[in-house]
């Protein structure tokens, strides 16, 4: 009888740690080989930020100490796209191929021609500088959303905010003018809605928390909903509507907000990320000094 006790103990132990390693060990959830490990591209940059990828998969990305865009193109082809780019940090490609970027030199919203020439969209808010836009989305109609975290940097002459919160932005199409649509977050940085138009995800990075809002017709944001309890800073969506998180790794949530899969990359933070590709199934990865890709089972929306 002790014997077989502790043959059952045993077997329990032992299952107790496969179920262990299971939990800590990165998960595919599907989406990609087991086998597949995320290939590093290039780590000659400072601090990679800002993946977009226009419409026939090339995607632009930002190293914002050195104020340079790069472009990585459907050949796997590297190249050097912008220099002096108002220190550009998050980006998203409107319908006309106009690359919209959150530029925190001057602490405004710019939109850059494919022929690399800027136009300010958004100079302040009612007379006061931003916080410095950090990331943006653009709707289907052409509207924009932009999130203005405080993050002191070391090329600015000021060293405190010209404003009291760090909120969410509305910019209807054809506006000069930001509207303040969301100010109850303490943080808010990653952004990116669903491809209809019709939510919006907002990670609020120091309230480790990301939320689900309903857009409205006239773009107003309503029926707030916790997503998940983990911030992020760079946010993508696949199209499964699964929600691509950074931070340390990627991490992807279901539609119901449960994690489903984890991406460990080998850096010590992952910034940003973007389905690329002709076919849009490989996964481009900002991460510290490197960028990284993984092919994906699935496809991204933008």
């Amino acid at each position: 009888m002790k014997k077989n006790i502790a043959i059952i103990i045993i077997i329990c132990l032992t299952q107790l740690c496969q179920a262990k390693a299971v939990i800590d060990t990165p998960q595919t959830g599907g989406l990609f080989e087991a086998k597949e490990k995320p290939k590093m591209i290039s780590n000659q940059f400072s601090f990679t930020e800002g993946a977009s990828v226009d419409k026939n998969g090339n995607v632009f990305f930002t190293d914002q100490p050195n104020n340079q865009i790069w472009e990585y193109d459907v050949n796997g082809k590297l190249t050097l796209w912008m220099q002096h780019t108002s220190r550009s940090n998050g980006t998203y490609f409107d319908s006309k191929g106009n690359l919209i970027s959150c530029a925190d030199e001057h602490e405004q919203l710019i939109s850059i021609s494919p022929k690399k020439k800027i136009k300010v969209l958004v100079k302040n808010f009612e007379g006061h500088l931003l916080n410095g836009p950090n990331d943006v989305w653009v709707a289907p109609n052409g509207n924009l959303y932009f999130t203005d975290p405080y993050y002191q940097r070391y090329y600015w002459d000021r060293k405190k905010p010209d404003l009291n919160d760090q909120d969410v932005y509305f910019l209807k199409k054809g506006s000069n003018k930001p509207v303040d649509m969301i100010n109850d977050l303490q943080q808010p940085n990653g952004i990116v809605g669903t491809p209809d138009g019709k939510y919006l995800y907002i990670a609020d990075i120091q309230g480790n928390k990301t939320y689900k809002y309903t857009i409205t017709s006239d773009g107003k944001l309503t029926d707030k909903q916790l997503f998940c309890n983990m911030g992020s800073d760079g946010m993508t969506l696949d199209e499964q509507g699964n929600v691509y998180l950074t931070g340390k790794g990627v991490r992807v949530f279901s539609t119901q907000g449960v994690q489903i899969a984890h991406i460990d990359i080998g850096e010590p933070w992952t910034s940003n990320l973007c389905f690329a590709g002709t076919n849009r199934d490989v996964l481009f990865i900002t991460a510290s000094r490197a960028v990284y890709i993984l092919r994906m089972k699935t496809k991204g929306v933008e």
